[in-house]
């Protein structure tokens, strides 16, 4: 039975402010950012799917909802555009041809998505998130796999946030009630027991 798999969130800090705590996580997801490492292939060399997202929204932003009217700046979620560099995921990412790509519209990659339906397909039981944010996309994520009954895993060091503060009380949160929060370096081992 297929027991992994992986959803990259896209990682980027948004402005110049966010960038001094994201760059020393970068380091640590420099390691982990898809195409840098063999951790998508140990997935796919196992026959799990890999999951990729991104956000993107209408040239109107009129798809974003309500979530969109909670800022107006050039930054704002409204204002990620399909097709715009914003939408895009980092180029460093090796997307294989049999990987899964979704465009999500909120912070979960489950709310209103087809992942829930590809994981019953794949017979998945376990999935592993990375990404960012780990205060947003993340923890969103991670919460509506745990009350999917997928078992959820959070490599500690490939999920970033903008700030510190909101980074770390997330990973202890996760970890006290919604994940598995542990070194990459550990799940990576297990996943070549697999």
């Amino acid at each position: 039975m297929k027991t992994l798999t992986k959803l990259f969130e896209k990682v980027e800090p948004r402005g110049e402010g966010e960038r001094r705590f994201f760059n020393l996580h970068r380091i640590k997801l420099q390691s982990l950012v898809p195409g840098t490492t063999d951790d998508e292939k140990l997935f796919r060399a196992r026959d799990c799917p890999v999951i990729w997202t991104y956000v993107a929204y209408l040239e109107t932003g009129e798809d974003c909802g309500v979530w969109g009217t909670r800022s107006d700046t050039p930054d704002s979620l409204q204002n990620i555009k399909e097709g715009s560099r914003r939408a895009e995921i980092d180029e460093r990412c090796e997307i294989d041809r049999r990987d899964i790509v979704i465009n999500k519209r909120m912070a979960s990659a489950f709310h209103e998505t087809n992942l829930n339906s590809v994981f019953t397909f794949h017979k998945i039981d376990t999935v592993v998130v990375t990404g960012g944010s780990t205060s947003g996309c993340v923890r969103a994520t991670v919460v509506d796999s745990l009350q999917r009954s997928f078992r959820t895993i959070v490599p500690e060091e490939c999920v970033a946030d903008k700030h510190e503060s909101p980074h770390f009380a997330n990973l202890y949160d996760m970890a006290l009630k919604y994940a598995d929060v542990l070194p990459v370096s550990e799940v990576l081992e297990y996943l070549k027991k697999l």
